[in-house]
């Protein structure tokens, strides 16, 4: 059952001066920090779960953010790299990704490609024999053997703001450009930047309000706001993935591929390479570029290699198709959630302490992410209940 309650409040600019409401100490129920398709999720779910709660969905940007490779690339929902245990739940995603999305969500083959026999697979040839592109991307006698997957594509950031719009509807407040700090004890502080109607002077705007419940997600960024702000460690932990461009020619139809971990996504007409993750990064790592023959390439080491290791089986990637840019800002990249400090985790959620809980999507956001933020959803709704 949905609210009855009239739409909640936008403050998207700096002119609107945010106004929380009535209460100075606790004018909202639930802080969610974080705006991405996680959190706006979440913001959707606890208006069906709990539509009594008054909910602010706070963001350091605009809407949609889901920056860096989320933004760059499609989503796609699989089970390629799932275990059974977790496909009821990947499926629960997928309808509700065509409730929200719509046409937007579109069916896409996807083919893991092998060296070996493995159950299910087909001759590479037969199964690309009606995508005479993508064949030409890869030697099949490198990589004989290949398995269709379902699979659909979608924009993460599209999914991101149908999510927060849908949620606004129901209620929620949207509070944008501004930065949140938590605070143990259920405390945030809010800082913008505003401007005065009247003279039009920026001001710094800083409020400090409290929640019963504080939601941190804010991804990659969400393990270390917990260490440092909260003083709670966790066994979380982040990665920066790159996504170089491969100018070979792709279509709409085209399949995903997927190569010894590396993955190549039709997009625009060509493809992003989405490369395996390989360890967790400490806090305060830097990206470094590595060198091709002395040229300096702006591509992590470990990235380089593994699309030098697969240049036999890929023959694209050794020609001038592949676009590694001369410096670090030539390659898209971004900061991705590494939920358990794990590079192949699935999305979690977990309390912090008695008022915060932290809330993770990481490599497989596309495909779980949605259950998981419905799930703590559920939880919270309860938690309330309870009280």
């Amino acid at each position: 059952m949905t609210s009855a309650r009239p739409p909640g409040r936008v403050w998207a600019h700096v002119g609107q001066p945010f106004t929380p409401g009535t209460d100075p100490q606790a004018p909202y129920d639930v802080l969610i920090l974080g705006a991405g398709r996680m959190g706006s999720a979440l913001a959707l779910t606890l208006t069906e779960h709990a539509p009594h709660l008054k909910t602010l969905l706070v963001e350091e940007g605009g809407l949609p953010n889901e920056d860096g490779a989320t933004i760059l690339a499609p989503g796609i929902w699989t089970t390629a790299h799932l275990p059974e245990s977790q496909h009821g739940a990947a499926r629960w995603t997928l309808e509700r990704l065509r409730d929200l999305l719509g046409d937007d969500l579109q069916p896409r083959p996807y083919l893991t490609l092998h060296d070996q026999p493995a159950p299910n697979t087909q001759p590479t040839r037969d199964l690309l024999g009606a995508h005479p592109q993508s064949l030409a991307l890869l030697d099949p006698e490198a990589l004989p053997h290949a398995r269709a997957h379902e699979a659909h594509t979608y924009r993460p950031g599209t999914l991101a703001q149908v999510a927060a719009q849908s949620a606004i509807r129901r209620g929620t407040d949207l509070l944008l450009n501004t930065s949140a700090t938590p605070h143990p004890g259920g405390r945030v502080t809010l800082e913008r930047l505003t401007v005065t109607n009247t003279h039009q002077v920026v001001t710094h705007d800083i409020h400090t309000i409290h929640a019963p419940l504080i939601v941190l997600a804010t991804g990659a960024h969400a393990p270390a706001q917990a260490e440092h702000h909260l003083g709670v460690h966790t066994r979380h932990a982040r990665a920066y993935r790159q996504t170089p461009h491969l100018a070979a020619p792709s279509t709409e139809a085209a399949p995903v591929l997927h190569a010894r971990g590396l993955t190549l996504r039709p997009q625009h007409g060509a493809y992003t390479l989405i490369p395996p993750i390989h360890h967790r990064d400490p806090h305060g790592y830097a990206p470094q570029g590595g060198h091709l023959t002395g040229v300096p390439t702006g591509l992590r080491r470990e990235t380089l290699e593994d699309l030098v290791g697969l240049m036999d089986a890929l023959p694209p990637l050794a020609t001038s198709d592949l676009h590694l840019g001369r410096s670090l800002a030539d390659i898209p990249g971004a900061w991705l959630a590494l939920p358990g400090g794990q590079p192949d985790a699935t999305p979690t959620h977990q309390r912090l302490d008695d008022h915060t809980h932290l809330l993770l999507g990481g490599p497989h956001a596309d495909t779980l992410g949605l259950w998981t933020a419905d799930e703590l959803a559920r939880n919270i709704a309860g938690e309330v209940g309870r009280r």
